[in-house]
């Protein structure tokens, strides 16, 4: 068993690069009943915590060039052929749209006898608040009649491995939601399930619970088929960087980097704490022998603690540090059998920087022969490239590159420590790091797809989806109409958004029901979130209001999103709704001029009573269009030199940023990057939660990546200039910068910019991708660009 689990990353690694291309797809199983059966263990609970295995014998007269399955299961699945894994899943939905992966399974398959089986486990009341999950169970479809001999019904045998034991929480924090752990005892594990000369005759035949329904072919009960509309997850092997402490033994200096086997005597008690020298998500794979009885606890944090509780509360302090401070976090527990070549992978991939094994061995000795890691993520490709000669720069870059990717899996994720789950307004700003980092749009229509499905009977967006128990923060459904936006802007499928616009209407219909007669909210149900911030008057992270249950911030949002609504409905929906939103946002902008605006401070308030001022509400005010040119610049001062404002966290300088250079000020964009300087030196190795960097949640919130959006989209200049990103508008903003350049992905290529200060002029070069022209704009000028090569001394 070992052999095969050892060699797992080189199977799954080229499964995975094979997986990424389409596959086919029987029509027939689109539109019609499958043929096959949704399938479980006999005589096990429906809907409690268990790991389950599945298997089946194939003979095949030869082998095969192409066999296609369809496979899904309930939690989650491992699905292997011949002991070789090919497929994991399912990506995470709803049960009206439960996605299904399509798998060829040629390349493992050989003349003769095959064993195809299937890990499947179902966390019970346990699971990540991110899944939705009806009770246990696994289903293969066969694409065609030719595959159909691996269809799950009764011919199938499975069993429950009851060695495995949910571990709970983390022992420190109220809102940990990622999933339980896992307690294994390998004494009464069942081993070698996915080998075929293993002697199943004690197996029960499998028990049909439900028919394979596509969606819309029956009336919605049970899961709801659909082909996944994502590929497959990266998979990549990992080492463990290095050994901060042992206690209790001796390491060699090769552990953990390189495979060396480490011997804990017997009757010892030994703690090791690894540290994978920056966060990441992996599968952990410790193999290990002998040791009868020993305890091996598995542990695993972004950071380590100065303290945990007192006067000061939890505080990590620096994240590189590890003397001296308290290890707690997300946890696994092994007891050995004393075999020898025993392995254990996670079910599902942990996140961590740091590892601590914690090893009580009994009267024999243990010896752990390896762990490592395997990487996995949604399969994004770094296609942007910025070369500035500022080694701070590609280090931001990296960074929020590795944030990003931590942050987005099967679905973009808040935090993958700690909740992940996929908010609006976290993927707003994650779907653009995408954009501009990667070009790869299939995650971001994704999470579109998700939240249009999370519309409530009411027309308000849940904040997250999918997510077990809903939740709604109303500020985040105009985020939505926002995220519609910026993909009508940056995406030429405007077909896709103009699908989503009778969702944008019920979202826009919601608000209305609480605007005054003058065009305000009024006490807006649910949760108005705008920021984590603790200011007088701020409440959870929701904005002052004004006596009257209105406030600024929402006044503001809810006029940019009728504009950006107006915009999107003059050119692809009903031109009714782009007048109708039009003259809703007009009102609203007489209402916050006259409710809100104040002459002596030369600010916006964020209430009716000006006595309370953020950058918040200044932020969205100049980006929603409330002043023009000169009065945007006049704010954007105020934002940057105001300290008695409000500030925003690492989250909202997103918009911050915006507005301050929509007001002028983009060349000062590399000043404004301080508390991602103060990240760098806390020795955070991803962007964290909030500003606050003792605080003692996540340490890696992909809202926080803005800048690997802005150093291509201000500084370098590249952005869309009409729908589709037809149009292409290059305005650098350099600074004290005096050569660049850069590149970006487009729709249809790559735009490619260079700027070089030569004798006192500046040497530009511009290179737009087929089909689009553009402008370039240079201290007020504007120049026109053609496909192709443009070059120009200014």
């Amino acid at each position: 068993m070992k052999a095969v689990l050892k060699g797992i990353f080189f199977i799954v690694f080229l499964f995975f690069i094979n997986t990424t291309l389409a596959q086919t797809i029987n029509p027939a199983l689109m539109h019609g009943p499958w043929k096959t059966s949704w399938i479980t263990a006999a005589d096990e609970p429906s809907g409690d915590y268990g790991v389950y295995y599945f298997r089946k014998t194939i003979v095949l007269a030869s082998k095969p060039s192409v066999f296609n399955i369809h496979v899904s299961a309930d939690n989650r699945y491992k699905l292997y052929v011949n002991q070789k894994l090919v497929s994991l899943g399912p990506a995470r939905s709803d049960t009206y749209y439960w996605n299904y992966e399509t798998v060829d399974l040629a390349p493992y398959l050989s003349a003769g006898k095959n064993m195809i089986a299937a890990q499947v486990w179902n966390d019970g009341e346990y699971r990540p608040e991110a899944q939705i999950s009806l009770r246990a169970g696994f289903i293969i479809q066969g694409d065609t009649p030719a595959e159909e001999i691996v269809n799950t019904d009764k011919t199938w045998k499975g069993t429950r491995d009851k060695a495995f034991k949910p571990i709970t929480g983390i022992g420190w924090h109220p809102y940990y939601v990622a999933g339980p752990g896992e307690r294994v005892d390998f004494n009464t594990s069942i081993k070698n399930w996915d080998k075929a000369d293993l002697d199943d005759s004690a197996w029960k035949n499998a028990v049909r619970i439900d028919a394979g329904n596509p969606k819309g072919t029956v009336n919605a009960f049970g899961w709801m088929l659909v082909p996944t509309p994502i590929p497959a997850m990266e998979m990549k092997l990992q080492r463990i960087e290095k050994l901060r402490k042992a206690e209790g033994i001796v390491v060699p200096a090769s552990f953990p980097a390189t495979q060396t086997a480490v011997t804990i005597p017997a009757n010892t008690t030994a703690t090791l704490i690894l540290d994978q020298g920056y966060l990441t998500n992996a599968f952990v794979t410790l193999n290990f022998s002998k040791g009868k009885n020993a305890g091996i606890g598995i542990s695993y944090t972004e950071s380590l603690f100065k303290t945990l509780a007192g006067p000061q509360g939890r505080i990590k302090g620096n994240r590189n540090d590890v003397d001296g401070k308290i290890f707690v976090g997300r946890r696994d527990s092994i007891i050995a059998d004393g075999a020898t070549d025993n392995s254990f992978t996670t079910l599902t991939w942990r996140t961590f920087r740091y590892i601590e094994l914690k090893i009580t061995t009994q009267s024999e000795p243990l010896v752990i022969d390896d762990i490592y890691g395997t990487f996995t993520g949604y399969p994004f490709q770094m296609n942007a490239k910025l070369e500035t000669g500022n080694p701070e720069v590609q280090q931001m870059l990296d960074i929020g590159w590795r944030t990003a990717r931590l942050c987005a899996v099967e679905t973009y994720m808040d935090c993958p420590y700690y909740e992940q789950l996929q908010y609006v307004g976290d993927t707003r700003i994650q779907a653009l790091v995408s954009f501009y980092n990667s070009g790869d749009d299939r995650l971001v229509r994704n999470a579109i797809n998700q939240m249009d499905h999370s519309r409530l009977a009411e027309g308000v967006t849940l904040s997250r989806h999918p997510s077990f128990s809903p939740q709604v923060i109303s500020t985040f459904s105009l985020w939505y109409i926002g995220m519609l936006h910026d993909y009508w802007m940056y995406r030429p499928d405007s077909l896709f958004i103009k699908d989503k616009l009778a969702g944008a209407r019920d979202v826009l219909n919601f608000f209305a029901k609480y605007q005054q007669a003058d065009g305000s909210l009024k006490n807006t149900p649910y949760w108005a979130f705008v920021d984590w911030v603790n200011d007088k008057g701020w409440d959870f992270g929701q904005a002052p209001k004004s006596a009257d249950g209105t406030s600024a911030i929402l006044d503001l949002q809810l006029m940019w999103a009728y504009q950006q609504a107006a915009q999107m409905e003059a050119k692809m929906g009903m031109p009714a709704f782009a007048a109708m939103y039009k003259a809703k946002a007009a009102q609203l902008k007489a209402t916050i001029q006259r409710k809100y605006w104040d002459a002596g401070q030369k600010l916006y308030a964020d209430t009716e009573e000006k006595q309370l001022f953020s950058q918040h509400t200044n932020s969205i005010a100049v980006l929603a269009g409330m002043v023009n040119d000169a009065g945007a610049h006049n704010l954007a001062l105020k934002l940057q030199n105001d300290t008695s404002l409000t500030k925003c966290t690492i989250y909202f300088k997103y918009y911050l940023h915006q507005a301050m250079v929509k007001g002028g000020l983009g060349n000062d964009y590399l000043n404004w990057l301080s508390i991602w300087r103060d990240n760098i030196k806390m020795g955070l190795t991803t962007w964290a939660e909030i500003s606050d960097l003792n605080h003692n949640r996540s340490d890696c919130h992909a809202w926080g990546a803005s800048p690997n959006i802005e150093l291509y989209r201000t500084v370098l200049g590249v952005d869309t200039y009409a729908p589709g990103f037809s149009k292409i508008k290059i305005e650098p903003h350099l600074g004290n910068i005096k050569s660049i350049s850069g590149e970006v992905p487009h729709p249809n290529g790559k735009v490619y910019a260079k700027y070089a200060l030569v004798n006192g002029k500046w040497n530009v070069s511009v290179d737009l991708p087929k089909n689009t022209t553009g402008i370039f704009v240079w201290k007020g000028k504007t120049f026109q660009l053609k496909t192709g090569n443009n070059n120009l001394v200014i």
